[in-house]
């Protein structure tokens, strides 16, 4: 059974940093391309970040700059790194994977940032 679990999400004042992880079971996960989606209050969710499995990270153009996605193989887990955060920030963050075709969510962690 595929399970991702985030923690790391927390209330910060802008220009404070945040690091999410996501732990990933049941999936081969250094053969796994990983997302990070954001989904502010009212908006739709949207891709942020990904590493492939070759460690190849790709970045949205609001958080290039400031946010640094990883990957931990031997602890099937990945990170997000997010520095400079903004009051835009603020929403509620997953990782997500597609795995043989099949689009897999975790529950999501909170980030708020006050400015």
């Amino acid at each position: 059974q595929v399970q991702l679990v985030e923690s790391g999400g927390a209330s910060v004042q802008a220009g404070e940093s945040l690091r999410l992880s996501c732990v990933v079971q049941g999936i081969n996960f250094p053969n796994t391309k990983i997302n990070w989606f954001h989904q502010a209050p009212d908006s739709q969710r949207e891709l942020v970040a990904s590493i492939t499995n070759g460690g190849t990270a790709t970045y949205e153009d609001s958080v290039k700059g400031r946010f640094t996605i990883s990957r931990d193989n031997a602890k099937n887990t990945a990170y997000l790194q997010m520095t400079n955060l903004k009051a835009e920030d603020t929403g509620v963050y997953y990782c997500n994977v597609n795995y043989y075709t099949i689009y897999h969510w975790g529950q999501g962690t909170q980030v708020t940032v006050s400015s």
